[in-house]
């Protein structure tokens, strides 16, 4: 009888674990979480990312104390860090719901290597962007009264104003990317319950499990929930930083009244995100010999991705100045003029330096290939996209209509504080992931490799 032969894409032969077993995948993966010994570097991490919390702690502390003067914020200014790092963090958490939901509704295999961490690096980007309205609203122990809950005092929320937008939008986000993480967790939870040697390991993982047993039933009824999930989760990622950026596109503020904002910050919400997910994928896949999960073809893919968005970035760019200039509007063109010119031009033409000059390497196979040069273009690109957030809240304010009311913005030591303490919290927080659940999805990986595997014994029949 003639064998059928299937053809194999190239793209999906380099994407699989070479030399791995069904058995070999648990093992590899589980025992980054199951080893009683901890690594040296990741003590390490650990330590300087908690020194930055207490840091994070300090100057909040502070700031309950003696009020948001502590701040560089003042009257032209009134946004500051606080919201230019409210908007960066939350950009940074889309890539996890893109790579989860998006890529999974697209069966687009190779998101299994990094959706797991990409799904952490949301979570925990989202609550660091959550920190910051709350802080900045100057009394952050009422900041309930956002919520429209049964009040006595008939103080209801202005559902005009787009803080509420953000509130909803955000909390929205935050609830399903927490269910869609811990839905796909569970079968790996099973996993470790059954590898855990320690009892404590196997209470926990068992009850976080849920009683999953591997059997059709569960697996039908986890497969439709994860799919929901997917589906509810793939118009979150445009909605809500279509949201945020409605915080400025609704204003009258030159700079900001701008219908370009909601696709122009969503696509750099992706564009950051995925520099992110680089900065945590290639230092990890090195610090745990996941090479053969985390391939080369992964961090190539990952970088066209990036450079796709990082030109729709840069036609956002174009697209705002040709619209300043051809609409006529004096206040519109001289805040892009201001940007260029202006007291705060280094940081403007350092963000172009960033984000759209030296993303075009990305162009070339030899940079996409290359660990070293990929690692510090996220690092380039994250540097940018703050810088992007920094010039859009702070140049746009500092000289508005009048002349009489300019001023300049100079963070203190309490916005670095604030700010490198939350970068503290989510390399702390991604630490205790790393540590104790598992980075990279064990089922769908076995998936995959038996897949391999059957095709690869229908070859030979």
């Amino acid at each position: 009888m003639a064998s059928v032969e299937r053809p194999k894409l190239p793209e999906r032969e380099h994407l699989l674990p070479r030399g791995h077993t069904i058995a070999s995948v648990s093992d590899k993966i589980s025992s980054i979480v199951l080893a009683r010994q901890l690594k040296y570097g990741w003590v390490l991490g650990l330590m300087v990312s908690f020194v930055l919390v207490m840091g994070l702690f300090f100057a909040i502390g502070c700031l309950f104390a003696r009020g948001i003067g502590i701040w560089g914020v003042n009257v032209p200014v009134a946004w500051g860090f606080a919201i230019v790092n409210f908007v960066w963090w939350i950009g940074i958490g889309h890539a996890g719901t893109l790579i989860s939901a998006i890529l999974l509704l697209l069966r687009q295999e190779w998101r299994t290597s990094i959706n797991r961490f990409a799904e952490a690096m949301t979570l925990i980007a989202v609550a660091c962007a959550g920190l910051f309205p709350i802080l900045h609203l100057g009394r952050p122990q009422y900041f309930y009264w956002l919520a429209p809950y049964p009040s006595t005092m008939g103080v209801w929320p202005q559902f005009r104003s787009p803080l509420i937008w953000d509130f909803f939008a955000v909390s929205t986000y935050a609830t399903v990317s927490l269910l869609f993480w811990y839905i796909g967790l569970i079968p790996d939870l099973a996993t470790l319950r059954d590898r855990a040697k320690r009892p404590f390991a196997q209470i926990a993982y068992g009850f976080l499990a849920m009683g999953w047993r591997g059997s059709a039933r569960h697996w039908r009824r986890y497969q439709d929930a994860y799919l929901l999930m997917a589906a509810l989760a793939t118009p979150l990622v445009v909605s809500v930083h279509s949201v945020v950026s409605f915080d400025f596109a609704v204003a009258i503020v030159p700079g900001w009244h701008s219908t370009v904002f909601p696709p122009y910050f969503v696509a750099g919400a992706i564009y950051s995100g995925f520099a992110m997910v680089l900065t945590i994928a290639i230092p990890l896949r090195a610090a745990y010999g996941l090479r053969d999960f985390i391939t080369d073809r992964h961090l190539e893919n990952m970088a066209k991705v990036m450079l796709a968005s990082g030109l729709v970035v840069a036609y956002g760019y174009a697209t705002e100045t040709f619209t300043a200039w051809y609409s006529g509007h004096e206040p519109e063109w001289f805040s892009i003029v201001n940007r260029a010119t202006g007291p705060y031009a280094f940081f403007y033409w350092l963000l172009l330096l960033s984000n759209i000059a030296i993303p075009q390497l990305l162009w070339f196979q030899t940079t996409r290939r290359n660990v070293y040069a990929l690692f510090a273009m996220a690092l380039v690109i994250n540097l940018g996209m703050w810088l992007e957030r920094f010039v859009i809240v702070v140049v746009s304010l500092h000289r508005d209509y009048l002349p009489s009311s300019w001023g300049m913005y100079v963070p203190t030591r309490w916005d670095w504080f604030t700010f490198l303490g939350t970068i503290g919290l989510f390399t702390a927080l991604m630490f205790l992931f790393i540590r104790l659940l598992p980075v990279i999805s064990i089922f769908e990986m076995r998936e995959m490799v038996e897949q391999s595997q059957d095709e690869s014994h229908v070859d030979h029949a």
